[in-house]
């Protein structure tokens, strides 16, 4: 566990996935502990797929690769290669079992950095290869709701937008993948949507287009508490309210890229929302998390 820390706070991530497992403020804790009652993971990196391909399984040049819904990077070890008190930066490299799973050379490093109450998260994935190389990658952190209480019938606290308006979602659909149709989005309170049970009725929320920059959470009386702002061309939200009502925790993930849509059959490259990299080039992104209370 390599854990940062300033004046306003201290995080810690994990080796494993180079997961943030936490972010506290004035003694409170921000991500959710990963009980596996509910939900297993902290704020898993999703690379080098976003989402599921199709029955798991892809085409590259006509040979089938198998990879299991958000890939694999957020089940493997990675090597802390800098800290300082402030910062820390993880690598992994492709190897002989990420080939056979996936079969594109990569170097993926991965860095925590926090000034004042920020948290910045940075990627960086390059190609290593000699060919062309196709990736997805994507955040996933759930942050515990302030003041959760699971028998208040009132709202657990808002989703604050900064983006476009109207705004316009996918759903899932069949095994994990996307359907087709998009919906506009009809926040319930004004310019926010209450955070209740019933708010994942499509189960996860996908915005394309670069329709959003920011997602924030107020608490119940309306006062800001999370922010995430990112450049990602899709932002997803979602809490596995269905299965368990009682669930503390919403996630806000900023993505470059998502799961195929239902009963696609096309070549891994062409799948929707996919970055491409040319032998040697890098690609390189970052979003920020800013903790108010």
């Amino acid at each position: 566990m390599i854990k940062l820390h300033n004046s306003e706070l201290e995080i810690a991530v994990k080796l494993h996935g180079a997961e943030l497992c936490s972010i506290v403020k004035n003694g409170c804790e921000h991500l959710w502990n990963a009980d596996p009652a509910i939900w297993a993971r902290h704020s898993p990196v999703l690379f080098p797929i976003v989402g599921r391909v199709w029955e798991s399984r892809y085409r590259v040049l006509n040979r089938e690769y198998s990879l299991p819904q958000h890939g694999f990077a957020r089940d493997m070890d990675f090597t802390l290669i800098e800290q300082t008190p402030c910062s820390a930066t993880f690598v992994l490299e492709s190897n002989e079992e990420t080939l056979a799973k996936y079969p594109y050379p990569f170097r993926l490093t991965i860095g925590y950095r926090i000034d004042g109450n920020k948290v910045i998260v940075s990627w960086d994935v390059e190609n290593t290869g000699n060919g062309a190389m196709h990736f997805q990658i994507g955040a996933h952190p759930a942050f515990v709701l302030p003041d959760f209480d699971a028998a208040d019938p009132a709202p657990r606290g808002y989703f604050t937008f900064t983006g476009n308006k109207p705004l316009y979602f996918a759903r899932p659909g069949e095994k994990g993948c996307a359907a087709t149709e998009i919906t506009e989005f009809k926040p319930d309170c004004g310019d926010t949507l209450a955070i209740t049970p019933t708010a994942f009725g499509p189960d996860t929320y996908m915005f394309e287009n670069n329709q959003l920059s920011g997602v924030g959470i107020v608490d119940k009386q309306h006062q800001p508490y999370i922010d995430v702002n990112f450049d990602a061309p899709l932002l997803a939200l979602w809490a596995p309210v269905k299965a368990h009502p009682e669930c503390p925790f919403v996630c806000i993930e900023p993505w470059y890229g998502r799961c195929d849509y239902m009963h696609y059959e096309g070549d891994f490259a062409s799948r929707p929302w996919m970055n491409h990299l040319s032998a040697g080039e890098h690609f390189t992104a970052e979003y920020t998390i800013t903790v108010h209370r």
